[in-house]
Formats: C-alpha cells, sequence, structure tokens
C-alpha cells in the first residue's frame, strides 16, 4: 500500500482495505466480504453506519428489527444495478450467503439513529455523464434521498479508453450551492480483468500530486483534491465510489479552472 492506492487479493471472510487514518481520510473505511454459499458473517457496526453494496451474489441480511431476504441480483459489476443495504449504528447484524456472494463494505462514524433500508435497482438512479472521449455511465444508490450521516455512494463505468471524472473536479469545501467537502474512495474492477488505468490525485495547491496505475481489485483514496482517472482502450473500467460527507451530502463538485473550458467545446 502507498499513501492514496491499496491493493486487495481476493480471500474468504472480511478483508478491511483501508480505515479511517489511512490516506488521510478521516471519515471513510472500506473492505470487501467474500462468501461461499451458506456461509455467514456476523458484525455490529458500533458508532459506525454500515453501507453493503452487493458485488456479485444472492444474500440475506438481518439484526436489530430488520430482515430482508433475496437481495441481490446480479452475476457482477458488470451484469446490472446493485442492490445496497443501509445499517445504522449500534446494530448488530448477520449476512447470510445464498449463492456464492461478494460484498463491498464501507462505514463511516455516526450517531444518526434511523432504520436499516435496502435501495433496491429499481431505486438506483441511472446517470450519462461527460462527451465525446469523457463520457461514462453512472448508477446514484445512496443518495441524498436516503437518511445517512455521512455516506453518498454510487458506480461508475467507463467505455474503452475513455476518461472519467473528467473534465478534473474536486469537492473539497462546504460551499453551497456550489460545491460541499466530501472525501472518496475508489474500487476497481476491469472487463476483462487484466485491464488497467491511471489515477491522478492533485489539490490546487500541489500538496497533493500523485499518479498510479489501477488494476483489478485496486482502492484509491482521495482526502481532497482533483481526481481524473483514464481507461485503457479494449476495457470496461468500473468503479465504485463512495463518498463521505463532512456536513452535507449532495453531487456538486468544482472544475479545475485550467480544464473548465472543455465544457464549453
Amino acid at each position: 500500500m502507498t499513501k492514496y492506492l491499496c491493493s486487495y487479493v481476493k480471500k474468504d471472510g472480511f478483508t478491511k482495505i483501508s480505515t479511517i487514518g489511512d490516506g488521510d481520510l478521516k471519515l471513510t473505511e472500506f473492505g470487501i466480504i467474500n462468501l461461499k454459499k451458506g456461509c455467514n458473517f456476523q458484525s455490529d457496526s458500533g458508532k459506525s453506519e454500515v453501507a453493503l453494496v452487493i458485488l456479485g451474489g444472492k444474500c440475506s441480511v438481518s439484526g436489530n428489527g430488520f430482515e430482508f431476504n433475496n437481495i441481490g441480483d446480479r452475476k457482477d459489476v458488470f451484469s446490472g444495478k446493485p442492490f445496497t443495504v443501509y445499517i445504522p449504528c449500534e446494530s448488530k447484524y448477520i449476512i447470510v450467503a445464498e449463492s456464492d456472494l461478494e460484498i463491498a463494505w464501507a462505514a463511516s462514524p455516526s450517531g444518526l439513529k434511523t432504520a436499516a433500508y435496502v435501495i433496491s435497482p429499481d431505486q438506483v438512479k441511472e446517470a450519462h455523464i461527460g462527451k465525446e472521449n469523457y463520457q461514462r455511465d453512472a448508477y446514484l444508490m445512496l443518495t441524498d434521498a436516503f437518511p445517512a450521516a455521512h455516506l453518498y455512494i454510487g458506480e461508475a463505468f467507463v467505455p474503452s479508453g475513455n476518461h472519467a471524472s473528467y473534465p478534473p473536479h474536486r469537492h473539497d469545501f462546504d460551499n453551497l450551492p456550489v460545491e460541499v467537502d466530501m472525501e472518496e474512495v475508489y474500487f476497481f474492477r476491469f472487463n476483462p480483468e487484466q485491464g488497467y488505468g491511471i489515477q491522478k490525485i492533485y489539490t490546487d495547491d500541489n500538496s497533493i500530486d500523485f499518479t498510479c496505475t489501477v488494476k483489478q481489485n485496486d482502492t484509491t483514496l482521495i482526502p481532497r483534491g482533483y481526481h481524473p482517472v483514464i481507461n485503457a482502450p479494449g476495457y470496461t473500467m468500473y468503479y465504485l465510489w463512495i463518498m463521505a460527507g463532512q456536513k452535507n451530502r449532495k453531487f456538486l463538485s468544482v472544475i479545475d479552472p485550467e480544464h473548465k473550458w472543455i465544457l464549453g467545446k
């Protein structure tokens, strides 16, 4: 692991990929849960809210006063919209795999008292973003339409050779209605899986100027700054994006002034 890049090798059970403090993140933890059919994972959200994004497979999730059955209907991240489960703080929960199962786990400190809920595929918003060779499709799952203290989560699909998070944007300051202060995590998959991309993270004052190659199952940690990414030709890039807002949760950002002119083409 470098400061802003984490690698993950698939294995059974729960693997925490990053925790608070890694990459200067203050609000976000991230991991992957892999379960064989019939196996289970038990945990307690404690002082955090937890979001479970089903990457592939089917499961049930139950806990204090809630039971969600037959969740998940896609083979993998390239096969349809996801189910997402939100679990509030101070909640014990158990996940039972009804098929081989893979879940992305995200957590953020929270004292918000609310009920657990499921965001089903028919509640997921679709967005087509950009144009020319910086267009991509997005699914927005856990948005400000749902109760949460900090988390805001979606998925992006980047065609062969295209750029994403472009023109470069940041969300570093609470300045509504222009910008919100939200750190972010990207988790990558490729189709075919030997694909790769290039991630850049940089700030206006160059206190961060980081560039790396991202491959299958890599995670980048974005505490602040602009964060464009490029997909290699011949592949489809997927990334799960997990934002955590300090005070506000909005899909708002500011474009790098040097590249804003591109929007006027």
